[in-house]
């Protein structure tokens, strides 16, 4: 019963956070992906038009490509919030029947216009999908608002969860991927029509479920607005450090207005990689590569980067730490003159 009463109290708080009107229709996932494979596989079949962004994970480009749906990119530049709107207002068409959005790139931190989106969705009945990996937690999300079919998010970004855990927000009927015990109408041989128990198939995990809640408690306590503020003044800092380093290709937006505390960057000459593993011999935890989006960086004609990604327990004595450190580094570079 207390564990029952846990999970309860995770979908209730969940279901606060995000607008949702019914807590049932918050569904316990294994992590982001599996919440959009859900989402993306009870609207779209073989041969269905899709519209996505140009800046989309493999967790989505991978499932549309596996059901044989008809991708179309509405592909934009960089940090041009406007001309991503136009490219979904010139690609959503009557014959579109899905459109997937990702909310934040997780390679550059540029935040899409998903209010303005979702509205052109809405007009058009074309159901929206909403990848907010990146921006759950740093952003205002809210389903009923938005009127979007599904939103996923993993449990352990910005909602300070452990690993393995997930959340899919449920605006619009779904199909299971997994049968199963679900604890409920057991005597029937399929899976019951209701939320969340038609999704949740199996034993859950309840220690990550328990530790999701804490999460999102700290969540509340916190407010998105003040980790949204900190985590771009963290950015906005790494930014100035980074603009004075010679050789260094920055992706950053020119206002700050349209990117959270995701920073990607590489030193002209290096492979990104071997700058990761300059930096990890040093104590500095990045990523490098292609970042699971290679969308992304073919929309931003990048062949991969070393990203930076801030949390609200962050501080500025470690950018000032890393900056100093990618200096050092740079000095065994002799083409930079450092």
């Amino acid at each position: 019963m207390e564990a029952a009463e846990e999970a309860y109290a995770c979908r209730s708080l969940a279901a606060k956070l995000f607008g949702v009107p019914d807590p049932g229709c918050v569904v316990f996932c294994m992590n982001a992906t599996h919440a959009l494979n859900l989402a993306i596989k009870s609207i779209a079949g073989p041969g269905d038009r899709v519209v996505i962004s140009g800046y989309e994970h493999n967790s989505v480009l991978r499932p549309l490509t596996a059901i044989g749906a008809k991708i179309t990119v509405a592909a934009s530049p960089l940090f041009r919030q406007e001309e991503s709107l136009a490219a979904f207002r010139r690609e959503l068409r009557e014959d579109t029947k899905l459109a997937v959005v990702n909310h934040v790139s997780n390679v550059f931190g540029f935040v899409q216009p998903l209010k303005e989106i979702a509205q052109l969705c809405r007009i058009r009945g074309i159901p929206l999908v909403v990848d907010a990996s990146q921006s759950a937690g740093v952003l205002p999300l809210n389903i009923t608002e938005l009127g979007a079919a599904f939103i996923a998010m993993p449990g352990h970004k910005g909602l300070y969860g452990p690993q393995g855990t997930g959340l899919l927000l449920c605006g619009a009927p779904v199909s299971p991927l997994l049968e199963g015990g679900s604890g409920s109408e057991s005597r029937s041989r399929w899976m019951p029509d209701l939320l969340p128990d038609r999704l949740e198939a199996g034993t859950l995990n309840m220690p990550g479920i328990a530790g999701l809640r804490e999460g999102l408690r700290f969540l509340e306590r916190t407010s998105t607005e003040a980790i949204l503020t900190k985590e771009r003044g963290l950015l906005r800092q790494a930014v100035r450090y980074l603009r004075d380093l010679p050789g260094v290709e920055l992706y950053a937006s020119e206002t700050g207005e349209d990117q959270t505390g995701v920073l990607s960057f590489r030193v002209v000459g290096e492979d990104p990689e071997l700058t990761a593993e300059k930096l990890a011999k040093r104590g500095i935890a990045v990523r490098a590569g292609l970042h699971c989006a290679p969308l992304a960086h073919d929309t931003a004609r990048s062949d991969g980067t070393v990203r930076l990604s801030f949390s609200a327990f962050n501080t500025p004595a470690e950018v000032r730490r890393f900056a100093a450190i990618l200096q050092e580094n740079l000095r065994g570079n002799a083409q930079f003159g450092l």
